[in-house]
């Protein structure tokens, strides 16, 4: 969903405000591209979705159940599948939150980035920490153990005692599951220029470290586990979602500027292709009406290339990446090829690299065997 309320000084995502939006033909064709890409890819079953932006809680709950419908209708979607919505604070009241959870809608992304009301004007924000906190606790009301808060931290002007007030606040209001992000100024956005020009400071190196390492205490302290280098759950709360990004699964990228990750097995292919989806809406929606998806790139993915985004996405991870699964542990079936299926999550170098083992690229001499003297690479046995 592209469409958001105003441009935030920091965002550089694929994102558009418009007067207005023709809501009835972008639902149609996020339902026609839905079904075009499960059915180019041949999936069986749906174990996850993820609805972002721009600023998904702007549409309809129609439209999420529109989406939901056209994934059922194509594809297996069980009772049981992760369903998350990103909102904003200011377009997250009780009521329009009640209507996404009557789509389909199981877990919410709560982008509430602070808790302060400076730092929320400097990011170009349009909702208040006093909307922010009453946006959380609806939230947590309909979606309880499966809300999650995103907080930023390294703002310009920010300090670390700034940064621990925000986070105590952000635990007195959240659920189970909270997501960290250091703040990147990106080129071309009106904070990053105004860094630029030096009407703001830009945060040492230093001290985004002490930041990390001390929000990574304090959420040990209560009780929240890392499982991946941005996010901290508890009671088990972890996104299924975004696991299986970084776990380098199969996922189709559906609407304007969305990426894919699959196998084309509709229109020939054999190989895993990374896609994007034409950035602009209306053009994407010409193109979906044309030919059933708005595609604008495809590449096919090496077999090098695939094993640098497991290592490269695995390496976020507590898990790690794996060579196989440990001794006695029963191994999961082997898909036809590395890119076909879901694999275990412990067998993804495996099934990528089957003819060059862990050991053989990172226990050789060279710069591999130099971090790990250094500790800054380890490689256990498995």
């Amino acid at each position: 969903w592209p469409y958001c309320r105003k441009h935030c000084s920091y965002c550089g995502f694929n994102k558009y405000v418009v007067p207005a939006v023709d809501e009835a033909a972008v639902r149609a064709c996020l339902v026609r591209e839905t079904q075009t890409l499960l059915r180019i890819g041949h999936v069986r079953s749906v174990t996850s979705v993820f609805f972002g932006g721009g600023t998904p809680s702007l549409a309809a709950p129609h439209t999420v159940a529109a989406v939901l419908e056209a994934a059922a209708a194509v594809a297996h979607l069980s009772d049981g599948a992760e369903v998350t919505l990103e909102a904003n604070p200011g377009s997250a009241d009780p009521e329009r939150l009640s209507g996404f959870r009557a789509a389909g809608v199981n877990r919410l992304s709560l982008g509430v980035q602070s808790l302060d009301d400076a730092e929320l004007r400097l990011l170009g924000r349009e909702h208040t920490a006093a909307e922010a906190r009453a946006a959380a606790e609806a939230a947590r009301k309909l979606f309880p153990g499966r809300t999650s808060l995103d907080l930023m931290f390294g703002l310009p002007g920010q300090s670390l005692a700034g940064w621990a007030r925000g986070l105590e606040a952000a635990l007195g209001l959240c659920d189970d599951h909270l997501s960290l992000y250091q703040l990147t100024l990106e080129r071309g956005t009106a904070l990053e220029a105004r860094v630029r020009r030096g009407d703001l400071p830009e945060p040492p190196e230093e001290l985004l470290a002490d930041m990390y390492l001390s929000a990574r205490a304090v959420l040990a302290a209560a009780g929240f586990h890392q499982y991946e280098v941005s996010n901290f759950c508890r009671k088990g709360a972890r996104s299924t979602h975004n696991l299986s990004y970084w776990r380098a699964e199969q996922y189709v990228g559906v609407g304007p500027g969305a990426h894919g990750r699959f196998v084309p097995w509709g229109e020939g292919g054999r190989q895993r292709e990374a896609r994007v989806q034409t950035p602009h809406p209306d053009a994407w929606m010409r193109e979906v009406r044309s030919r059933g998806h708005g595609t604008r790139r495809r590449a096919v993915l090496s077999a090098l290339e695939q094993t640098q985004e497991v290592l490269a996405l695995g390496l976020r991870t507590e898990e790690g990446v794996t060579q196989r699964v440990s001794a006695g542990r029963q191994r999961a079936p082997r898909p036809r090829t590395p890119t076909d299926g879901r694999s275990h999550p412990k067998q993804r170098w495996e099934l990528f690299s089957p003819r060059r083992s862990l050991e053989a690229v990172f226990g050789a001499p060279g710069e591999a065997r130099e971090l790990q003297e250094r500790g800054w690479l380890r490689l256990n046995r498995r």
